[in-house]
C-alpha cells in the first residue's frame, strides 16, 4: 500500500524566533512552530502583513529556535 502525500500541514514542526519588523509586534507573535521546510513567514498585522524570512545556519545557537527576519510589509488589498 503506498503513502498518502503529505502535506505542508501535516509536516513536523519546529521552534521559531521571528526578528525586525514593528515594534509594536507582540512577543507572542513573535515565537511560534511552523512547518520545518517553511522558508517564509507572514503574520497579519494592523491592516497588513508582516513578511519574515529564515535566515541561513541556525543563529540562535545548538538546539535553539530557527531565526527568521523581517523583509517587509505589505498591505491588506481593499
Amino acid at each position: 500500500m503506498s503513502a498518502e502525500p503529505r502535506s505542508i500541514v501535516d509536516s513536523p514542526t519546529v521552534a521559531v524566533v521571528l526578528e525586525g519588523g514593528p515594534e509594536d509586534l507582540p512577543p507572542s507573535e513573535r515565537q511560534r512552530h511552523i512547518p520545518q521546510t517553511a522558508t517564509k513567514v507572514k503574520i497579519p498585522h494592523l491592516g497588513g502583513h508582516e513578511h519574515f524570512e529564515r535566515v541561513e545556519g541556525n543563529t540562535s545557537g545548538p538546539g535553539g529556535p530557527i531565526v527568521f527576519r523581517w523583509t517587509m510589509r505589505t498591505r491588506v488589498a481593499e
